[in-house]
């Protein structure tokens, strides 16, 4: 048994929970997936903003695990879509779609843009639920970027190698995770969350794994 205290991450992709684990690593929690978790529980998203998906995932997981849990719900929003994909960024191309099918559908859409018009950017809002269902604390941030018509890298996952960091004139998919965790929408938002992750340690308030 671990002596530190056990933080839930509401996503069963790995991927995306070895990215927070990371993030999360300097407050001494004891990081899990739902993919640790066989008894959690799949949890609509039906909300129509991040914040509310992050809510509904926190909130309706940590009830039912009975468990501190962290839900975020990120997505891309494209100017030139009007904000699409959105809240729908998982599923932009149907309910049985993937990272290629939804990059495709993407590719699809922007096919008559200009580069310098297909400005985008990533969105994380990130909710804390504690095992009552109580919200303890929010984060949301964003990075910037634009798309680009073919796709570079194959590091990271969903729209990665079609979002180009301008700055550094490559994609999540060739920048890699060292850089994305410092640069990302995700980082960004878990960075700002820290300092309440750490207050909520210190008061003691977290049970152990």
């Amino acid at each position: 048994m671990s002596l530190r205290p056990l933080l839930v991450l509401g996503t069963g992709n790995r991927k995306k929970g070895m990215e927070l684990a990371d993030l999360f690593q300097p407050v001494g929690l004891e990081v899990r997936t739902l993919a640790d978790c066989p008894q959690a529980i799949q949890v609509a998203e039906t909300g129509d903003t991040f914040a509310a998906n992050a809510a509904l995932k926190a909130v309706e997981q940590a009830r039912h695990l009975g468990r501190w849990v962290l839900a975020e719900d990120s997505g891309l929003m494209v100017d030139a879509l009007g904000g699409a994909p959105g809240v729908w960024s998982a599923r932009f191309s149907g309910p049985e779609a993937t990272d290629e099918t939804n990059n495709r559908l993407l590719l699809e859409r922007l096919r008559d843009i200009p580069l310098d018009q297909r400005t985008a950017r990533y969105v994380c809002h990130m909710t804390l639920s504690d095992p009552s269902g109580v919200i303890r604390a929010e984060s949301e941030d964003y990075c910037r970027g634009r798309i680009l018509h073919t796709q570079h890298g194959a590091h990271g996952f969903g729209y990665d190698p079609l979002f180009e960091v301008v700055e550094y004139h490559k994609t999540f998919g060739q920048l890699g995770p060292v850089v994305k965790t410092i640069l990302s929408h995700r980082a960004r938002a878990a960075r700002n969350l820290l300092p309440a992750l750490v207050e909520l340690v210190d008061a003691g308030e977290w049970e152990a794994a």
